[in-house]
């Protein structure tokens, strides 16, 4: 007997929770976890690895955020993105991974 009663309240909290979402959808309303870099910090990240200088680590500690979520906003540094942009990257940053221009074997 408690059981059905359960499950009959769970199945309303359910069927709230969804009209409350599909009602918040409606209005426009954004759901979920805000996004952790804004274009202008896009923009911002990839003018700064187009100077030879600059390290993944230093940008993202300049921009607040991990190494990770600079991969994931720029995909140009992941493998498999643009080629020519990795490319160009990695001969500026040779510490990038998949960086196959410095000579191997060799003392660093």
């Amino acid at each position: 007997m408690f059981a059905a009663l359960a499950e009959f309240i769970r199945e309303l909290i359910v069927e709230g929770t969804l009209e409350g979402l599909d009602s918040a959808r409606a209005r426009g309303q954004r759901l979920g976890r805000p996004p952790a870099m804004t274009p202008e910090q896009v923009r911002h990240a990839k003018a700064l690895l187009a100077q030879p200088d600059a390290s993944i680590a230093s940008i993202a500690r300049l921009l607040g955020v991990s190494r990770s979520t600079l991969y994931k906003y720029v995909p140009e540094l992941k493998p498999g993105g643009d080629l020519q942009a990795t490319e160009l990257l990695t001969s500026q940053h040779p510490g990038l991974p998949g960086n196959t221009t410095a000579q191997e074997g060799t003392p660093e």
